[in-house]
């Protein structure tokens, strides 16, 4: 258990893009920022620019990005941006920054995509910013995204996390953070849940991996407990088999289970990750789960159960998310972190880009989805 002595939602947009541009130039002696992947445009630019002006200012400055992610990335890229973007990573570290790509140990882990998916930014302030978004225009100006900027011991712990995922994290930095500042008004309880499996697996790394994943399994444990509702939002709903198993037992119960992700139209470069969630759809549906397609993409992670309990982060319901990519998620019963994401649910829910699946909408996709639903989906775990 941790707590936060300041907690803003940051939903939409632009306020957490100020914020994360604030936060940088307000640090003084450290900053640290983690991504899974960072787009040469005019976001990811703007960044790379404050954190140079921060390092020339003397600041202390981390980027860890994950290495795969980068790669993943890089082909929505073109020949030049990607060659101007390794100048622009170049040049924070001719002014003394660190910039690094995070890779598991194991060849095999680094072959299957195995990496790191936390979006962490923490400065000396004592201030962070937590959630679901990359450093590309997708972030923060197409798809839907939940990050909280929080003051306070959550600060530290999330700092030292870092480690865990390539960043070198100066012990000074997480004491300067555990200082008693604003103890008094520390009093929003957060749970953090953290798990990188790269760092349990052995040489096999995640085939036939059956090792724990705290958050996998808490978040399987708030399934288990809802009783009247339960609402997810993820980027495609694939989710491994046990928190599948317990999304189904939920809605089998009664429990009215909703699910927002997003449509396949929304990420134009593959449609694979829509069709490795399509193919969950007809055990969904006849176990009475809501489901609904956003359009213009949904990259959010909330889930939210008996509107008393919201956890929110980078957990993707995938696969990937439990056996190769290091997940972060708070969960929180303080009504200041439930009500926000309560809110959010209400929205999607009345948003009219938010597209209801019914059973009747899996006979009208047209015979080349249902095609390569049928061929394809079996393979859900690589996608």
């Amino acid at each position: 258990m941790t707590h936060a002595s300041a907690f803003v939602p940051l939903w939409e947009r632009t306020a957490e893009w100020q914020a994360r541009l604030a936060l940088i130039a307000g640090a003084r002696s450290f900053l640290y920022l983690t991504t899974f992947y960072l787009e040469h445009d005019d976001y990811g630019v703007a960044l790379l620019a404050a954190l140079r002006a921060a390092q020339r200012r003397g600041v202390a400055v981390t980027l860890v990005i994950d290495a795969f992610g980068q790669r993943l990335g890089g082909v929505l890229m073109t020949a030049s941006q990607r060659a101007d973007l390794a100048q622009e990573f170049a040049g924070l570290r001719s002014e003394g920054g660190v910039v690094s790509f995070y890779a598991p140990p194991r060849r095999v882990q680094r072959w299957l995509g195995g990496g790191q998916h936390v979006k962490i930014q923490v400065a000396d302030s004592g201030d962070a910013i937590f959630g679901s978004s990359n450093i590309t225009k997708s972030s923060f100006a197409a798809w839907n995204e939940y990050a909280v900027a929080v003051r306070g011991p959550v600060a530290a712990d999330l700092l030292e996390s870092l480690s865990a995922v390539g960043a070198v994290v100066a012990p000074a930095h997480v004491a300067h953070l555990r200082q008693p500042r604003d103890a008094a008004s520390a009093d929003l309880a957060l749970d953090y849940w953290f798990c990188n499996p790269n760092s349990v697996q052995g040489w096999r790394g995640p085939f036939g991996w059956r090792g724990r994943n705290v958050v996998t399994e808490r978040m399987i444990d708030m399934l288990e407990t809802a009783r009247v509702s339960a609402r997810i939002t993820s980027f495609y709903f694939k989710p491994v088999g046990p928190l599948l198993d317990a999304v189904v037992r939920a809605a089998r119960r009664g429990v009215s289970v909703e699910v927002f992700h997003s449509h396949r139209d929304a990420l134009p470069a593959t449609d694979l990750a829509w069709i490795a969630a399509a193919a969950t759809y007809p055990r969904l549906l006849e176990a009475g789960v809501q489901l609904y397609e956003n359009r213009h993409g949904e990259h959010s992670k909330l889930v939210l159960v008996d509107d008393a309990w919201a956890a929110f982060g980078s957990y993707n319901f995938e696969d990937a998310a439990n056996d190769r990519l290091a997940e972060a998620m708070l969960a929180s019963r303080d009504p200041r972190a439930v009500a926000p994401v309560a809110a959010i649910f209400n929205e999607l829910r009345a948003h009219p880009g938010n597209l209801r699946v019914a059973p009747a909408s899996l006979a009208q996709w047209p015979a080349r989805v249902r095609t390569r639903v049928s061929r394809y989906g079996r393979f859900k775990w690589w996608m």
